[in-house]
């Protein structure tokens, strides 16, 4: 989350934050931008979809590992942002 932050008074939040989440190997496993673009319904389903529509979000089934979400800003912005991840059971 990026835009969303600031109804929680988040300072110099990224406005459209772009996320890709990479394997061990650095292996693009997926990139999204403005959450609705993909899997939107399965998002909205798991009650977790984002308050604002240029937040990225995305609903991944992962073996056990190591993973790495990259969190960047659309256009080579900056700013703060939040990552938060959850298990979909």
């Amino acid at each position: 989350m990026g835009a969303a932050l600031t109804q929680f008074g988040g300072p110099s939040v990224l406005a459209d934050p772009v996320m890709d989440l990479r394997d061990a190997n650095g292996n693009l496993l997926m990139a999204n931008d403005n959450w609705k673009g993909t899997k939107q319904s399965q998002i909205e389903t798991s009650g977790y979809a984002p308050p604002n529509d240029v937040e990225s979000a995305s609903a991944i089934a992962l073996s056990p590992g190591n993973y790495s979400a990259i969190l960047s800003g659309k256009n080579n912005a900056t700013g703060n942002a939040l990552i938060e991840v959850y298990a979909l059971n």
